[in-house]
């Protein structure tokens, strides 16, 4: 964040309107445009989106919604907020996005949608993942910019979501947004995303963004094609850096927008975290914990690899390229101590 956000804000505050307004219009019309795309919601974070997203689809209890087990808990939550049963699908082991071969085990009379997150900025499968003839939801908290097959995802399913939290592609501090082609489901989850001044009753939620939230969602969105040529130049060093290690880099995909740099181990991700901690360099898992792993589950061993062997290291629009050399030399001393 900068002066732009600084001014963007203190102009919203100084105008003495910070509630859901023409800012929030503004930006739901920006986005929108920006994706080229009929509709887009906005709302006050990635899982109010999801979860509106779900009730817009008419789920509720009775059906199963499938998602991936490689993901954080926000998609399980979501389902579970509508009373629909989470039905958990494995992983593409090269990409780490869900898998469509293995949805196809997981199918039934009750399916009613699919969960696809573009995780960490990579497009997921759209193409067999559609032919599966599921209504598909597009979880692309990762992926503001993302494409597929040279159009953006967020594009392809029957609606999408975003996450506009601190840490993500673009931020709003917390955030999110809806978008779709339908004007039904826009239409409804409108509706729902606020219960006060309406002629009936049924429940409603109070998911709205702030005029505040929106426009630093504004100024972000106009540097966004800048913080993706810059994480994509940082993976760019990373690879070249890295491709005599071993390890599995992220694949090589022009709409990949690197929002997690994320290398494949050959052992536990622990170590690694460990060492490259000692050296100043913050490293994670980029997934806290499978979801099959949360629910007691087993049978899912693409995901359960990834979560032990994967590691995510520091990529995102500020690093200086100071911080990429002490990041880059972290990781071969590592690569040499551990592998």
């Amino acid at each position: 964040m900068g002066p732009e956000e600084l001014k963007a804000v203190s102009g919203v505050i100084s105008s003495g309107y910070i509630a859901e307004g023409a800012i929030v219009q503004k930006f739901e019309q920006s986005f929108a445009d920006y994706l080229n795309i009929r509709h887009a919601v906005a709302t006050n974070s990635g899982t109010s989106a999801l979860h509106l997203a779900l009730l817009a689809l008419d789920v509720g209890a009775g059906d199963e919604v499938i998602i991936p087990s490689y993901v954080c808990c926000a998609l399980l939550n979501a389902v579970n907020y509508t009373g629909a049963t989470p039905v958990l699908a494995d992983i593409c082991p090269d990409t780490c996005n869900i898998d469509a071969a293995d949805i196809k085990k997981r199918l039934s009379h009750r399916t009613r949608a699919i969960i696809v997150p573009h995780l960490f900025g990579m497009a997921a499968d759209l193409g067999s993942l559609l032919a599966l003839g599921v209504p598909l939801i597009e979880d692309c908290a990762q992926a503001v910019g993302s494409e597929y097959a040279q159009c953006p995802v967020g594009t392809f399913g029957v609606a999408a979501i975003y996450s506009f939290y601190a840490t993500k592609v673009i931020t709003t501090g917390e955030g999110g947004m809806v978008v779709s082609s339908s004007r039904d489901i826009a239409d409804r989850i409108r509706d729902l995303k606020t219960y006060d001044q309406k002629d009936d009753h049924k429940i409603r939620f109070n998911y709205k963004m702030t005029d505040i939230q929106a426009a630093m969602g504004l100024a972000q969105l106009e540097r966004l094609e800048a913080f993706i040529r810059h994480r994509r130049a940082i993976a760019g060093q990373y690879a070249r850096s890295f491709k005599n290690l071993g390890l599995n880099l992220p694949p090589d995909d022009s709409g990949h927008i690197y929002f997690r740099y994320v290398l494949g181990l050959n052992t536990d991700s622990l170590s690694w975290i460990q060492t490259l901690a000692r050296q100043g360099i913050g490293s994670h898992r980029p997934v806290f914990l499978p979801l099959h792993r949360q629910m007691k589950r087993k049978g899912f061993p693409a995901s359960e690899k990834a979560w032990k062997n994967s590691l995510s290291i520091p990529i995102y629009p500020s690093l200086t390229d100071e911080e990429v050399t002490k990041v880059i030399d972290a990781v071969l001393d590592t690569a040499a101590k551990i592998e």
